[in-house]
């Protein structure tokens, strides 16, 4: 199937002065909104993003926010509700429609507002702050104040967060020394506790321990040897019935007895205990022994015998080292004590120590931090930081930013080409009249004989009425348009026709809408 042009130009062709009103009324239409549009002023203020002054090396800032992440906390702060409602009432925004509610007023008010900020090399960066306001020297004094709100908020944001770091730390500084000091007091309170059975004096304990059993031992040999004393003493006292130590003490029958002693013993040794000469020995010596017995009791009086001397120095003896073997297994039960509980000490106290080293580190750590909290604070509060500056006030614009008429205007004469072309592909799809040879074939389903050429009849002028209907169509609504845009943004349509005497005020006024209109 091939594609037709002449028809189809025909058809354009026949439908041109709809398509030219249709256009043209469009164009007109958005002509007279583009000038409708109240104009709109955007003076800007540009505000550069400076890097730290001191280097990083020397001495580094605390804070590590980013420019993005500062200008994003800045313009939160901004666009509150209490910020914006209060510059609208500092500069009368809404005076001439006091009817409107808050959230209308954020809504206008927040779309005017814009701060912008392009990739940043590094971290530094230009920032654009504009205001949109219908007077130029509203947009500047609006764009100027939120220009200095973003500094002040940008020295606030930055010193609050490094005077925020510097309280912790300080907190974290004082939180350490205590935890130190009570750690140290528990370590002090145990050792006190557990003096005797610390890991460091194990060695000492145990060296005391052996020394402590030898002395036991030698204790219990000193004492077996006494005892053993005293029972042969006493066994020998108990035999004689006295204990001579020197010869100035003896009496003759005491002499006379040991002799007999001696004699008896010396008979016992060759004779038999039967023997008349033992038994007569035996006879003498207890009766010698009854004698001295009753010698000493009579010349004892108010003195000890050296018997009983003797006993009392060996029992003094027995009684000292028994007490000594007293302490002794006392003192081995506690040293024993002491260092069957040194393991588990040991354990406990390094876990102390341990604990009081963890906190000495931390403490140190903090310390430090503490030291480039205070530097970083200085350096944020004499803005010796990454710092924000205005270099370049709002000044008020000369020429509008809002409406784009020329924009306006060409997207109405494409409105108008779409329509108009919309409105042909309509008025062919409705249409199902036969016009061509190809719009028979598909009505008959067979190929045409023949053709006729076009006659001329009554069709040609309905057709012609259409034409001039739209013609007529078209004039009818866009010169008033025209009018109506040339008497109120040109001059008024009886000075220009000459009706009415021009005016210095309205000389001037030509000529601002002329400059408008420019723009």
């Amino acid at each position: 199937m091939t594609l037709d042009l002449r028809f189809y130009l025909s058809l354009i062709l026949r439908r041109l002065p709809i398509i030219v009103a249709i256009i043209f009324t469009a164009t007109m239409a958005g002509i007279l909104y583009a000038v409708s549009l109240p104009p709109v002023y955007r003076a800007e203020a540009r505000l550069l993003i400076e890097n730290p002054q001191i280097p990083d090396e020397l001495a580094a800032s605390t804070v590590r926010s980013t420019a993005d992440e500062i200008l994003l906390a800045i313009r939160q702060r901004i666009m509150t509700r209490d910020n914006l409602l209060a510059i609208a009432e500092r500069h009368n925004l809404f005076v001439t429609t006091p009817n409107l509610s808050q959230e209308q007023m954020l809504d206008a008010i927040g779309d005017r507002v814009s701060i912008y900020m392009p990739t940043t090399q590094g971290n530094t960066g230009v920032v654009t702050v504009s205001f949109a306001a219908g007077e130029p020297e509203l947009s500047a004094n609006i764009t100027n104040e939120i220009a200095d709100q973003v500094l002040q908020w940008s020295a606030e944001l930055r010193t609050e967060a490094s005077g925020n770091t510097l309280d912790f730390f300080e907190q974290e500084v004082r939180r350490l020394t205590d935890e130190l000091s009570q750690q140290n007091a528990k370590i002090l309170e145990f050792e006190q506790a557990n003096r005797d059975a610390l890991p460091e004096s194990l060695e000492y304990r145990r060296t005391r321990q052996a020394s402590q059993q030898e002395r036991l031992l030698q204790v219990d040999r000193e004492l077996a040897a006494l005892r053993d004393r005293r029972e042969r003493l006493t066994e020998l006292y108990d035999r004689t019935g006295a204990m001579v130590t020197t010869q100035d003490d003896r009496t003759p029958e005491a002499e006379r007895l040991e002799r007999a002693r001696q004699e008896l013993a010396s008979a016992l040794v060759v004779l038999s205990p039967t023997n008349p000469r033992v038994s007569a020995l035996q006879k003498e010596v207890e009766a010698l022994q009854e004698v001295v017995k009753s010698q000493l009791s009579a010349t004892g009086g108010g003195r000890l015998s050296a018997f009983e001397v003797q006993m009392l120095d060996i029992d003094g003896q027995i009684n000292f080292l028994a007490e000594q073997k007293t302490l002794l297994e006392k003192d081995l039960v506690t040293l024993e004590a002491s260092i069957d509980a040194t393991p588990g000490n040991s354990i406990h106290l390094a876990e102390l120590q341990n604990n009081y080293e963890t906190l000495r580190v931390q403490y140190e750590q903090a310390v430090a931090s503490l030291s480039e909290a205070r530097m970083g604070d200085r350096i944020e509060v004499t803005d010796r930081g990454q710092r924000i500056t205005v270099i370049e006030k709002a000044v008020p614009p000369n020429f509008r930013a809002e409406p784009n008429r020329k924009r306006i205007t060409v997207a109405a004469f494409g409105a108008g080409v779409i329509l108009s072309t919309g409105l042909l592909l309509l008025l062919e799809i409705l249409n199902q009249t036969v016009r061509r040879p190809s719009d028979l074939v598909k009505v008959l389903g067979a190929p045409p004989f023949g053709t006729v050429g076009y006659i001329p009849g009554g069709t040609s002028r309905t057709r012609w009425s259409a034409n001039r209907l739209a013609t007529l169509a078209l004039l009818a609504i866009n010169i008033p348009l025209l009018a109506l845009v040339v008497h109120i943004y040109i001059a008024p349509i009886g000075t220009l026709l000459g009706l009415a005497p021009k005016s210095p005020a309205a000389s001037e006024a030509v000529q601002g809408a002329a400059a408008n209109k420019t723009e």
